[in-house]
Parts: structure tokens; sequence; C-alpha cells
């Protein structure tokens, strides 16, 4: 089975404290690029959660945005300190009683003076942090992983389409490759005779040697099977599990590389029209192969 390296997957699980929600999102990459965005407060897990998503893939630029809540309660606790209200409210009806002042002490005279009431951030309890977060960080994973597969089998299926179509262009060259040998026999032929006065004179050998020597350079036999080859050994990849895609993608290079061969050595215009639907069937598997875990 083959994985596409785009998905999209998301997860959220609760505790008695915390709800965290988890989406990723991935595109093709020639290696695992893992890029978090998550409250600073909990940086200090971008490993744990790289690590976490290497278990589950090989490739691929991974974008991953997790949202934490605290449940019922607020993410900081206030504290009073209450030493220094007394403090500063004994500071007060002293100063009244020593002006002789009418006024009433109030609340708000108290809350004027910033240290009485300070915002503190609530301690996390870290192993409950990162089993919720990695529960809901599974979750996504496996949404994520059942997409790229899915993507994947669609994939296979759309390459062993063109590698048959392939397989059919192969046939016709291998078809029309001793044609062309035999039509430049008759082409040099009459072109000697259409120079020459005296027809007696041609060497039958001499003109079986040149077609000898135009027909060896223009064989693609050796092409032709490897090319057959690499088709099977393609095949065979889509079958295996886990990360193929840098084998395919080593593969198609070898596919490009015999195709320029036989379009080198093709003078004939058919030949070259098929080289030309032979390298765009191969170009349109690269493009899906960039696309393989």
């Amino acid at each position: 089975m083959i994985n596409s390296m785009t998905g999209y997957g998301k997860g959220q699980c609760e505790s008695e404290l915390y709800r965290i929600k988890v989406e990723l999102k991935s595109v093709n990459h020639r290696y695992l690029d893992v890029n978090i965005k998550l409250p600073r407060y909990l940086i200090y897990l971008e490993e744990s959660i790289k690590k976490t998503i290497k278990e589950y893939l090989n490739r691929g630029k991974v974008d991953v945005f997790i949202n934490f809540e605290f449940i019922n309660v607020s993410s900081v606790d206030v504290k009073i300190d209450l030493p220094l209200a007394r403090s500063f409210k004994a500071a007060l009806e002293e100063l009244k009683e020593e002006l002789q002042l009418e006024d009433t002490i109030r609340l708000n005279n108290l809350l004027s003076v910033s240290d009485i009431l300070k915002t503190e951030k609530r301690d996390l309890d870290d192993d409950l942090v990162w089993d919720t977060l990695n529960d809901a960080l599974k979750d996504a994973l496996a949404q994520m992983s059942e997409m790229r597969s899915f993507e994947g089998d669609k994939l296979k299926e759309d390459m062993i389409s063109k590698l048959d179509s392939i397989e059919g262009i192969i046939a016709y060259v291998e078809e029309r490759s001793p044609l062309v040998v035999d039509e430049y026999r008759v082409k040099l032929n009459d072109r000697i005779n259409s120079l020459m006065e005296d027809k007696t004179l041609i060497d039958p050998d001499r003109l079986a040697m040149e077609v000898a020597i135009y027909a060896d350079k223009s064989s693609i036999d050796e092409e032709i099977t490897r090319l057959r080859s690499h088709i099977s050994q393609f095949k065979e990849i889509l079958s295996q599990d886990g990360g193929v895609g840098r084998k395919l993608d080593f593969l198609i290079q070898e596919f490009n590389r015999e195709a320029n061969t036989i379009g080198s050595k093709s003078s004939d215009s058919k030949l070259v029209s098929y080289v030309v639907e032979l390298k765009s069937e191969i170009e349109k598997i690269r493009e899906q192969v960039q696309n393989i875990e």
C-alpha cells in the first residue's frame, strides 16, 4: 500500500482540566518537515510532538496547529496580599484621624494599590497536558493517514494506467523500428542509383555494410528491454508497503534516460512521434510520483 503526501486530519481530547484540539495539514516534500504552532507555554512539548508524528509519517511538509483551553477554570490564579491590604487600610485610617477627615475608607481605595491583587499563570499538570495532547494528536494522525492512504490508492491506479499506455507505445516503437532499417535500405539504394549512371557498379556488399552500420547505430533493442524491465520494477514497488516515493523517483529518471536515448537514435518521423508520446506519459507519472510518500 502506498500513501500520498497530501492529507488533512483533526483530533480533539478533553481531560478533567484541559481541552486540546489538533489540526494537521500535509503536502509533498522531499523529507519530513514538521512545523508546529502552539501556545508559548507548551513549547517544551515540540520535540515530543515531532517524535509522535514520525511514528506515522515518513515524508511530507506537515503543519500542526494546536489549540489549548482550560475547562471551567481560568488560565490564571488571582492572589490577594492580605498583609499589604491590612497595612494600607491602617495607614489610611491613621491619615484620616490625623487630618480629621470624615471620608469613609472603601474597597476601591484598597484596590488602587496594584500589588494587593496579583494574577499568576496557573501551573500546568505536565503529564496530564501531554496525555491529553497526545491522544488528540494520534486521532488527527490516524485521520490524516487514512486520507493519505486513500489518495495513494488513487495515485497507484492512475500510474498503473499510464504504465499500460507506455507498454502500448513501446510495442508500437518495437514494431516500427525494423521497418525503419528496411526503408533506409531502399532509400539508400534509390539514392545511389540516381547518382550513378552505371548501376552495375553498385557493390551489394558495400550497400549491405552501410545498412548494417545504420541498423547498429539506430538499434533500440536494449533501451526497449530496459524500459520493460523498469515497468516491471515500478509495478512491483507499487505493491510494497511503506515509503516508496524515493525509489519511484529514481526509477522514473531511468525511464526518461531510456526514452531520451531512443529519441536520439530515431530519425524516422513516426518513431519520433512515438517518443514524444512516450515522454509525455513518463512526465505525467513523474508528477504523480512527487506526491508519493
